[in-house]
């Protein structure tokens, strides 16, 4: 009996040029591709020929089972994820409810996450321990990822900040800087970067406090260094200490 195989596959944060190898070798031999909507909409010019099943935003479990029904029925199928599948993605969820599908079998197919494809078109950010913290508050409690905000901060971490902000959660990149600038001097060097491998690509270095006061959205990351991350010919940069050893 064939396998039926649904493969969860991180896409990278754009379009086809920051996709690897082996995610688009998977996406060309699959039947159906299932994702959400925005995502999707990236993927129909490269796979025109494919099938496509698509959930607005919030309908995850949803998605996941279209998935795995459409592996029932006897075609390979693909989830993506933007970015990679394992970082905020759908790879987590989809072994959650394999259980529930026990004849099928989900493969994870790593991609590139807007942390490391951000970090490149500013510079060299994350040349240091980091930590990655997303601001959304959907699953979990402010409480709890203003503490997160609070220990990477004293500890010295590089900070990179998914979903920054939305149309409800406008104030949130700005409450987060509050919490670092307790630990962390005004003009600390920050980045952030708007979407990422995609048209309309932006980028801008800045400090903490001009940070503070710029307008973000969910395709958005944004980028706090630590205490030695400095600005070199306009790109930023962490020290990874090798010119001091």
């Amino acid at each position: 009996m064939k396998e039926r195989t649904v493969w969860v596959v991180g896409m990278g944060p754009g379009g086809g040029l920051q996709m690897t190898a082996e995610a688009a070798r998977v996406l060309k031999q699959c039947d159906v591709i299932v994702g959400y909507t925005v995502y999707v909409s990236l993927l129909r010019e490269l796979f025109p020929e494919k099938e496509y099943r698509t959930t607005p935003m919030c309908r995850e479990m949803e998605r996941c089972r279209m998935a795995f029904e459409e592996a029932r029925g006897g075609k390979t199928v693909a989830m993506v994820s933007g970015g990679d599948a394992g970082v905020y993605g759908m790879s987590g969820l989809m072994l959650e409810l394999s259980a529930e599908y026990p004849d099928c079998t989900v493969r994870v197919v790593p991609g590139v996450t807007a942390a490391l494809a951000g970090a490149a078109v500013l510079g060299a950010p994350l040349m240091h321990d980091f930590a990655v913290i997303s601001l959304s508050d959907r699953m979990t409690p402010w409480e709890k990822i203003e503490r997160r905000l609070q220990l990477a901060a004293a500890a010295d971490f590089v900070i990179c900040i998914y979903n920054p902000a939305s149309r409800t959660r406008a104030d949130y990149l700005r409450w987060a800087c509050d919490v670092i600038l307790k630990e962390a001097e005004p003009e600390r060097i920050c980045g952030l970067v708007r979407q990422i491998g995609r048209d309309g690509e932006t980028a801008r270095v800045l400090t903490l406090m001009e940070l503070r006061e710029e307008p973000v959205d969910m395709f958005t990351t944004v980028f706090i260094g630590n205490s030695t991350t400095r600005v070199i010919d306009g790109r930023m940069v962490t020290p990874r200490g090798y010119r001091i050893r």
